[in-house]
């Protein structure tokens, strides 16, 4: 019988959700580069705290430099899209090596956060806040 040797995967597909925000995110074997809809992720993003949020699932598993990230993100907010973004490396880091779901399941970072902005109702300012009664 003739063993067949495992084809190795090059590219790893995952998808990661936050409010209103899409992230499509592509993982390869590389250098540790993050461009986010072309762009470098640092110009992207802007802010540093953006930019340590997409770190962390690397921080988690110890695999920084180790994988490059493409990323096309929609909808939303910065913030969102970072948190977006940081759920899809996670569920692709979790394609790659099967053992690293304990940490990232761990620390939280595989949960899809599902709170989303709550609808404006009729008779109200906003979603909740009322018009002030007046007695007289």
């Amino acid at each position: 019988m003739a063993t067949k040797a495992k084809k190795e995967v090059k590219e790893l597909w995952a998808v990661g959700r936050r409010k209103t925000s899409i992230a499509r995110v592509r993982l390869s074997a590389g250098d540790g580069t993050i461009t986010v809809n072309e762009k470098p992720a640092n110009q992207y993003f802007g802010h540093e705290a953006y930019q340590l949020t997409i770190q962390q699932p690397f921080k988690v598993t110890e695999t920084i430099g180790k994988f490059n990230v493409a990323a096309s993100l929609t909808g939303g907010g910065t913030a969102a899209q970072a948190d977006a973004l940081q759920h899809g490396i996670s569920r692709a880091l979790v394609l790659s090596n099967a053992d690293l779901r304990k940490a990232l399941k761990t620390v939280g970072l595989l949960t899809r956060d599902s709170r989303e902005k709550e609808r404006r109702k009729v008779g109200c300012r906003k979603a909740r806040k009322r018009p002030q009664y007046s007695k007289r």
